[in-house]
């Protein structure tokens, strides 16, 4: 192994590594409720529904893949 080469599983690695997992996993999650909370919005929209419940439905459905998908990569 040659001096200047390190190895890959530094600790100082790791930190950075992990906060750079969870912090695209926070935008991750932002953008899955972003985007099904707009396609409700204008599903209601278009249907000129008084309550909106479509938006409602899919808001709730976006938080419950995106937390899936966080337990899924907390497993790993």
């Amino acid at each position: 192994m040659a001096k200047d080469e390190q190895k890959p599983d530094s600790d100082g690695n790791k930190g950075a590594n992990n906060y750079l997992k969870f912090t695209g996993m926070g935008f991750q999650m932002i953008a899955i409720i972003g985007v099904f909370t707009y396609a409700g919005y204008k599903i209601d929209e278009n249907a000129k529904h008084d309550v909106q419940w479509v938006t409602a439905t899919l808001a709730l459905t976006g938080v419950f893949i995106s937390l899936y998908l966080v337990i899924r990569a907390l497993r790993n």
